[in-house]
């Protein structure tokens, strides 16, 4: 992360299991939540790993899916922005 890096809010550094669900045939890819605010969060994910531009982020320590649009891409890491909150989709196992 650059550290000329502009943002309107601190993110709150944390480690949490996260999975990103796409929608595209029920599949998900596992990330973990690096840093995290109201607004967005930083995930780390395997660096072969296709994420979709926009996708429901499910944490599952806080029982809430985030609605996530990609704001910056780097090597194993995402930037996303918080569009709004769903329950945990009933396809979802975790």
């Amino acid at each position: 992360m650059a550290d000329n890096e502009n943002r309107n809010q601190h993110r709150q550094r944390v480690l949490k299991g996260a999975a990103i669900l796409t929608g595209i045939n029920n599949s998900e890819v596992r990330c973990t939540v690096r840093n995290m605010h109201a607004n967005g969060a930083e995930l780390k994910v395997s660096i072969d790993a296709r994420v979709p531009d926009e996708f429901l982020l499910y944490v599952p320590v806080d029982g809430i899916g985030y609605k996530a649009v990609v704001r910056w891409r780097r090597e194993d890491r995402i930037g996303v922005e918080f569009t709004g909150t769903e329950p945990k989709p009933n396809w979802h196992y975790g």
